[in-house]
């Protein structure tokens, strides 16, 4: 069948995007889905810092490829062997599809998923196919998914079923804002009820990540950013305190209201300089948790006397060291209490054809989570 579809074919292109177009709205071949593949119909689909840095060239994949990864939508049609979905149902899309065999996966951690990382680099479906053509020519698949179209074929296992009243704009981000932000203060930190909490860069992730800690019942809940508008809206959605990373007693501020530093710190901004903050606004056996991403060989100095002296914790947070089909149901039902107020996250809906201006807005940091709707 012909799609739609937001290809990329250069990486790196200068910026702005909405003169340079490194987007190109065109017309792709789909293969129909294969034994164990599934086709989905695409609703609605966020923009993310993850596609960004491979239109930046910050994260480098194959090209050409048709970028997306945030998103939800409706099955449209399954391949044999497929018994866990079928026609009809609404669907979320993940980002690191899981085989559920390796020792990540047979260990309880599917985001690190070996076979999945795997396709990821190179640009395929966790089976090695690639499903996407431009007049013969292959076109790569973005984590998997490739949801800046109107149809994707996947696998089952980038897919995560849900009740089909949930509106697809807001169910989209559950994908990645949401899983990666809460997933890293519920699973990785694991923050405990009546702890300290900061958490550096208010983009989607770090918004959420501020949800999460409001959720899980920090007692202090303090949002770090360069943006007054961001600071002032984080408040509204669980920050008990807000501090301007460009303060120049920024840090000294947040440890001396946490009397000597927070329990946790979380860094979602993909800045190495971000990163360094959260490590010194941390407490003596503090855990700083990383899920930023900065640009592939980004390295950072660590004291070591100050690690081992001090039992600190630094660690890294994939995918928010989720379980999809256990934690998307979870963080669904926190969002139905009010617990976990996803849709204020919404900045803007956008046509396809939009998406290069959308892309300026979010490198610029003019918007939080725009969503294209199919």
């Amino acid at each position: 069948m012909q799609i739609r579809a937001a290809v990329l074919h250069q990486m790196g292109r200068p910026t702005p995007y909405a003169r340079s177009r490194p987007l190109t709205i065109q017309t792709l071949e789909l293969a129909p889905p294969s034994t164990g593949e599934v086709l989905v119909r695409i609703r609605a689909a966020g923009l993310c810092h993850s596609d960004l840095s491979v239109i930046d060239g910050n994260r480098a994949r194959p090209m050409p490829m048709a970028l997306g990864h945030e998103a939800a939508g409706v099955v449209v049609q399954t391949g044999e062997a497929v018994t866990r979905f079928k026609a009809g149902d609404h669907v979320v899309m993940t980002f690191t599809p899981s085989c559920g065999h390796c020792l990540p996966c047979a260990s309880g951690r599917p985001a690190l998923c070996e076979p999945g990382a795997a396709a990821n680099g190179a640009g395929t479906l966790i089976d090695g196919a690639i499903r996407l053509a431009d007049h013969d020519h292959p076109v790569y698949h973005h984590l998997g998914v490739s949801a800046f179209a109107d149809h994707a074929v996947v696998s089952p296992d980038s897919l995560v079923k849900i009740d089909p009243d949930i509106p697809f704009d807001e169910a989209a981000l559950f994908g990645c804002a949401v899983m990666t932000g809460v997933g890293a203060v519920i699973n990785t930190a694991k923050v405990e009820l009546g702890s300290s909490v900061a958490v550096v860069g208010l983009g989607g992730v770090g918004l959420a990540a501020i949800m999460g800690a409001y959720a899980a019942g920090a007692r202090s809940v303090i949002a770090v950013d360069l943006s007054d508008e961001k600071l002032d809206f984080a408040r509204t959605i669980g920050a008990t305190d807000t501090v301007n990373a460009a303060a120049p007693d920024a840090i000294d501020r947040i440890r001396a209201m946490t009397g000597g530093g927070v329990d946790y710190a979380f860094e979602m901004a993909g800045s190495i300089r971000a990163l360094d903050s959260a490590v010194a606004m941390t407490r003596r056996g503090g855990t700083t948790v990383t899920a930023g991403l900065p640009p592939g060989g980004a390295t950072l100095p660590v004291d070591i006397a100050r690690l081992v002296g001090e039992e600190r914790v630094l660690r890294g947070s994939y995918m928010g060291s989720c379980v999809p089909t256990r934690d998307i149901s979870r963080f669904i039902a926190l969002y139905r209490e009010g617990r976990l107020p996803v849709d204020k996250l919404l900045s803007a809906r956008l046509k396809l054809e939009d998406i290069n201006e959308g892309f300026d807005k979010l490198r610029e940091a003019r918007a939080i989570r725009q969503v294209i709707v199919m």
